[in-house]
This record gives C-alpha cells, structure tokens and sequence, in this order.
C-alpha cells in the first residue's frame, strides 16, 4: 500500500562549511537523510552513492521483513559503490556517510540506522528520540562515564564507531519496525541540527502544526541561528495530516542533488602567513571509522585530559590567587608610606598609614606619641587634630606636630 502523508526535505550548507556534503531523499515510502564525511570532495560522493541507491526502495512492500531485506542489501551495495569508487579515484579514501532511513509499510514505519544521524518520532505532544547514536561519546553515556547533557559538548562527540564507507563491506545497520499512527510527525536529520538545537526548540517548532515545510524551515531557523557550523539536513514526514499527499515527485537535496559524475572541486588554498595560518577546519572530515581497540585508546585519553584540565584549574587558582595577594601587599606597602597627625586617649599622635580601614583590618597604626595633649590646644586646634590633619611625608607630619606645639596658650607648654 502507497504510504499516505506528507513530506518535506531540507539541506542547507549552514554557516561554516563551504560545501554541503550532507543529502536527504522524501519519496513516496522511503525517506533518507545521509551526513557525509571523507574530506571536501568524498563526503558528497558518499552521501549521494548512498541516496541514489535507496531510492529504488521508494515503493510498495509486501511486508515489513521484505522492506527490511531491501533496505540492508541497498546499503550493503552502497558500501560496495564506494569501495569501488575509491579503486577508480583514490583520493577518495575514507570517505562514509551516515544513513537514517524509514520505509512505509501499511501502518508500520520500517527504519535502518547507522551513524549519528537521527530519527525523531513527534506523537502526542512527546518528543522522542527513535535512534541510538554509534558514536564514541554515546557510549560513554551508556556506560554512565558522562551525562547527556555532557556529550553535547564533549570534543569528541562527532568520532563515529560505525558507518557506512569504503572499509566496510557488510555495515551492520540498526533495523526495527515501528508501529505509526495518524497524526505522527516524523523527524530526520543530520547532526547540523541535533548537535546544535536541542530538544526543547525542535517540540517548539514540531507541535505548532504547520506543513512540514514550514516546520522544516523553523528548524533550521533554529540551527543557523545557533551557528549552523555543519551542514544541515532535515526531513518531516507527516503520517496523514490535514492535507495528506498519496503521491508526488520525490524531493532530493543536498549533494545527491546534483547531477552524478560531476565532479566538486576542492576548495583553493588558503595562504599561509605568521598572521593567519591555514585553518580549513571546516573542510575537514569531522566522522571516521576507528579501529577495534581505539574506544579504550580514547578513553584513556580523555581521562589524562580531564587529569591535565584539572591540574590547569589549580595552578591557574594559585596563580590568580597569588597576583591578587601581591597586588594586596603593594597596595599595603604603598599605604604605609603615607602619615596623617591625629589624637588618641587624648594625646596628638602621629599616625602612619592611611584613615581607611578594609573592613576589619586597619591600614594606619600609632607611629609616635608627641605627649602633646589635646586640651592644652586652642579650641579650634581641637577640632582640627580629632578630625586628622593629613601630611604628605613623616617630615610634613612632624612639621604639624611643631605648629601644634607652638599653638599652645603660654604657662601650658609641655
């Protein structure tokens, strides 16, 4: 039976990236999104390979279990294009993509997985995440080392442990069937949007109920508003809906868009200078496949960085700590060199520092104790020694100490 419903696909290159080597496919039952990797040109052929041969799936099944037999021989024959395509261009080594696939079958939703792109299922006012990520930092998230909200940020979170490409002849997909109901919002998409917008602002944008269209653009609003440093691509399909399609064209985007053979040129070079070094990090590949033993080379790894981080903090603490103490003992020091004339247990004393307390420290303290007392000066005198009289050196202070002296009515003189 023809899967009724409505679809939209979307790919945009995002804001970093200067190629798009993502692609997507919304057809009649089938619905793809593939993330490639592989450098500036291999991503693009390894993501449209992968499209071009799904979407000769883009038809009635029988069953789900002859749905799930197709979808894994096409991917099996894809990783096998690839590894041809690497034969005849051998600058292609390397590359892979991603695959998140779903074909319609009656009321059940057939769906392939590998890698970290993602499929979401919107019902009920729930957002749900339906995949499992084959990547290095889920595992750590599986195996309680680092939370969710962790891996979004972790610097390893796009090293992928499976995916499709040209070392592997016989990739192992995840595949399941899923049971759809009228009203479900499917969601596909590459890493460019769940890496960047979380889950919070898809539901935002997916219970509005608007075409998935419309949905599809609000989306990547989302993703280039936050940067959109990868390439993102997004399908919606919606099961039944207010204005269900029973058939169309199939929508293609992305790299599988272009026409095949056609060969992207790399990115020219950029100059190098003590100024601006090359930087085309964004060119780079940012997947690969590693080796068996490399989850616990990484592992280890990244608890020697956590180590090397923390002993950073410290001595970063220690040193912040000790530049606010020398500046503290400067400040002191500089105080110390400053005198005022002043009164205490009525007695005019000279006093070295400065009248400001810091908090419960004092900044001045007694340096002599002239023995003049305070009564024996003239009442206006009086009032000038309990308010301080400032000097700009001891000699000034010992200056005032003398007029002071010299203040005082005859018949008093001490």
């Amino acid at each position: 039976m023809v899967f009724e419903g409505s679809s939209a696909a979307i790919s945009h290159t995002g804001k970093v990236r200067s190629n798009n080597q993502d692609s997507g496919y919304a057809g009649a039952n089938l619905f793809v999104v593939a993330d490639g990797m592989g450098g500036h040109a291999g991503g693009d052929v390894a993501s449209s390979i992968a499209i071009h041969r799904l979407e000769n799936l883009d038809h009635a099944y029988p069953s789900t279990m002859d749905a799930q037999a197709s979808l894994q021989a096409a991917a099996t024959t894809a990783a096998g294009d690839m590894i041809r395509a690497v034969k005849d261009r051998p600058e292609l080594a390397g590359l892979g993509t991603t695959l998140d696939a779903i074909i319609m079958v009656d009321d059940y939703a057939v769906i392939g997985h590998i890698g970290d792109s993602r499929i979401y299922l919107y019902r009920d006012e729930t957002l749900t995440q339906i995949t499992t990520d084959h990547t290095f930092v889920q595992r750590l998230v599986d195996s309680g080392r680092i939370t969710p909200e962790e891996a979004r940020y972790h610097p390893r979170r796009s090293v992928l442990m499976r995916v499709l490409s040209d070392m592997d002849a016989d990739p192992e997909l995840d595949m399941f069937v899923m049971p759809t109901l009228p009203g479900d919002r499917w969601l596909l998409c590459s890493d460019g949007l769940s890496g960047v917008v979380d889950e919070a602002h898809m539901l935002k944008s997916l219970r509005l109920g608007m075409a998935p269209g419309r949905t599809a653009d609000g989306l990547l609003k989302f993703a280039l508003d936050g940067g959109a440093p990868d390439n993102v691509t997004i399908v919606i399909v919606d099961v039944g809906g207010q204005h269900p399609v029973v058939s169309g064209t199939p929508t293609i985007v992305g790299a599988a868009a272009n026409p095949q053979g056609v060969v992207v040129p790399a990115a020219r070079p950029a100059r190098p200078s003590w100024l601006h070094p090359v930087r085309q990090a964004a060119n780079e590949p940012t997947h690969f496949e590693p080796a068996a033993d490399y989850l616990e080379e990484l592992i280890e790894e990244d608890h020697r960085r956590a180590v090397r981080r923390r002993w950073a903090w410290i001595a970063g603490f220690v040193i912040v700590i000790a530049l606010i103490a020398a500046a503290l003992a400067g400040a002191y020091a500089w105080t110390q060199t400053r005198y005022y004339v002043g009164s205490r247990s009525d007695t005019v004393v000279i006093y070295q520092g400065i009248q400001q307390d810091l908090g419960p420290i004092s900044l001045s303290h007694v340096y002599q104790d002239t023995g003049i007392e305070v009564s024996d000066l003239p009442a206006f005198v009086q009032s000038q020694v309990h308010q301080t009289m400032g000097a700009s050196s001891l000699q000034d202070a010992r200056g005032i100490v003398e007029r002071l002296r010299a203040s005082i009515p005859t018949g008093k003189t001490p």
